[in-house]
């Protein structure tokens, strides 16, 4: 499933460039994969100011855990946060404009326990000589103003010499793509299938209230933490638009919300008092005015020519290079629930510009795979209909295009899903602890000779 690299200027208001470039590998960052899994990934083609609000930053959701009180600590003692903090263990990771590497703090502190961070090290010189360095100034700044439990958390950043270095949590389970590989027949159920797609549904949901365009959707991005959850990562091919209005809209499906759902987990909100005073007719048409209000904060004016992203999850519109906004999220959710249940992409070609070109023109069919049950024939059915309602080539007409994630929601498919509560569901997989330690496993601890020789730039950043 390798895909190449297509360059382009990494500005926004450029038209689409040329077909090709040379292949690089796949990416997956902050897990604790083999190396050897990283030689087949995809790999993506490519997008911006810079925010110092993350050089302090405080995320609100994590402000009570171990690793936010060790970085507090070192800023207390040193004043700032620098690379001789802390002990780069292994390289466990590597994308188009820099590598990850696990570590932890150097030296102790006195009464936390020791934890891991994900290092991200960018070559500043490298990348603003292939004229990339755009793309690495909007992942620092799209990384310092996220605070949301299914997107990394930035802990500190920080310059080394012509290296710009990024601490963000660390993800033990590795990526989708891998965990995929795992799974009977290479395919998830439709009900982990479920699970993934709508924590990812929730972070695109967050991210484009912020005005932010992900564009870089597929598994080999999504990280699985230690508790089983997801993280999305890689922010380099985003890109940013004017500050999204909440709008108050009306919902077309009127009766299938103003009833509970037989087996939905969500309990419909109890009534105010005042309904009591109200005839039963007028109160029923108070709630059904109530239900049928949502909340819209989608980036629908977003406009972008740049064509990035991996080819088999790029859009129709991106192709065409005549512009895309905040729909192309949305086609490339559909691709990856796809692939997530089919073990495989829906436009796949021989290579690359035959797979460019299926994307256009093919129609979408769906290939045929064991059914044991009739709930499971059911859900197959739902899952089917959304992924035709996401891979709709016209971005006008795609779901999601107008009204967003609160049009994605409502869609059977994901009936029963307790949104408020997503956090306290069970995943489908937890890291063991044998994978939580795969990365550091056979790494000497430092003598204390070691910890007070002064401290110089790793070789490890060589891999460059």
């Amino acid at each position: 499933m390798a895909t190449t690299n297509r360059d382009e200027s990494d500005k926004d208001s450029t038209a689409s460039s040329s077909i090709t470039m040379p292949e690089s590998s796949r990416r997956s960052w902050m897990s604790s994969t083999n190396l050897s899994s990283f030689s087949s990934r995809r790999s993506s083609i490519s997008l911006c100011n810079e925010n110092p609000y993350f050089s302090n930053s405080h995320k609100p959701h994590k402000s009570n855990q171990i690793p936010w009180e060790l970085i507090r600590r070192i800023r207390v003692e040193s004043g700032q946060i620098k690379l001789e903090h802390f002990r780069l263990l292994r390289r466990v990771g590597g994308g188009d404009i820099g590598s990850v590497y696990l570590c932890e703090i150097r030296n102790p502190v006195v009464g936390l326990p020791q934890c891991f961070y994900a290092m991200k090290v960018v070559d500043r010189e490298a990348v603003e000589i292939r004229k990339k360095l755009q793309r690495a100034e909007m992942e620092k700044e799209i990384l310092g103003i996220i605070d949301h439990p299914f997107l990394p958390t930035l802990y500190a950043q920080f310059e080394a010499s012509h290296y710009s270095c990024l601490v963000m949590e660390y993800c033990p389970g590795g990526d989708l793509h891998a965990v995929r590989q795992r799974q009977p027949g290479k395919r998830f159920s439709i009900s982990s299938a479920k699970f993934y797609a709508a924590e990812i549904l929730v972070a695109l949901e967050y991210l484009h209230m912020m005005g932010i365009v992900y564009r870089d959707l597929k598994p080999e991005n999504v990280l699985v933490r230690s508790d089983g959850h997801i993280m999305l990562s890689d922010f380099d091919l985003s890109f940013k638009c004017d500050e999204v209005v909440p709008t108050l809209v009306k919902s077309k499906t009127t009766k299938s919300i103003t009833k509970t759902p037989r087996n939905s987990y969500c309990a419909m909100p109890i009534q105010p008092v005042l309904s009591c005073f109200l005839s039963r007719k007028t109160e029923q048409n108070h709630e059904n005015q109530e239900q049928n209000q949502e909340i819209v904060a989608e980036p629908i004016n977003a406009r972008s020519k740049s064509f990035v992203g991996t080819h088999e999850y790029l859009a129709p519109e991106v192709i065409s290079g005549q512009g895309h906004g905040s729909a192309v999220d949305w086609w490339t959710l559909g691709v990856f629930l796809y692939e997530l249940i089919f073990g495989t992409t829906p436009f796949k070609g021989e290579n690359n510009e035959k797979t460019l070109v299926n994307i256009l023109k093919k129609p979408l069919t769906f290939p045929r795979i064991a059914i044991s049950s009739s709930r499971e024939y059911e859900e197959m059915v739902k899952v089917q209909d959304l992924i035709c309602r996401l891979l709709v080539k016209n971005p006008k007409k795609r779901i999601g295009s107008l009204q967003g994630s609160v049009e994605i929601k409502k869609h059977e498919f994901f009936k029963g899903v307790n949104w408020a509560l997503i956090r306290s569901i069970k995943p489908p997989e937890v890291p063991n602890d044998l994978v939580k330690m795969r990365g550091v496993r056979g790494v000497p601890k430092l003598s204390k000779k070691q910890r007070e020789e002064p401290y110089q730039i790793p070789q490890y950043f060589d891999y460059f």
